[in-house]
């Protein structure tokens, strides 16, 4: 009996251990919405708004190392998402970010998801005041190159994804 027991507990275990493909397949999008700037992006968002909640810890992963044109990209993806899962990141990106465009970009959607009378829009209305008082306080993005220290690149090791405008 004891047994049985035993070898019923292993299998539930390594069921709730097997590998879900959704990970990689978040990844596979999310890869295009750093590396890429061309007609793939709209759709990978799309796929990728699909996966919902699932998506968002990933999301915040990329976030991190994308160049500022995958940080837009991934800032649209957590819009489309719409869950108040990410507020935190939305938060970070407002207060912190380096590239001005994505910090605007981040306090448009808490803006916008202000407006609802829903937890979300507490969440993004508490993340505003937050975003306001951090400012007030002088606290903000360490800017690089033009930007703050001289001879420091405004972005380390993000690569110009595929598709993007060259830059002079």
């Amino acid at each position: 009996m004891r047994r049985g027991l035993l070898a019923l507990a292993l299998a539930a275990a390594l069921a709730g251990a097997c590998d879900d493909s959704s990970h990689g397949d978040i990844g596979d999008e999310i890869n295009i919405l750093v590396r890429r700037n061309d007609q793939l992006v709209p759709p990978a968002t799309e796929r990728l708004a699909a996966y919902k909640r699932a998506a968002i810890p990933q999301i915040e992963t990329a976030f991190h190392t994308a160049a500022p044109s995958g940080r837009l990209h991934l800032l649209a993806a957590l819009d489309r998402i719409g869950d108040s899962e990410g507020v935190p990141i939305l938060r970070h990106a407002a207060t912190f970010d380096i590239t001005r465009d994505v910090r605007v970009a981040a306090e448009g959607v808490l803006t916008r998801w202000a407006a609802g009378h829903d937890a979300r829009g507490d969440r993004a209305r508490a993340a505003l005041a937050e975003i306001a008082r951090k400012r007030a306080a002088g606290e903000g993005p360490l800017l690089y190159g033009d930007g703050g220290l001289p001879g420091v690149p405004s972005t380390v090791g993000a690569p110009d994804p595929v598709g993007a405008t060259p830059t002079p």
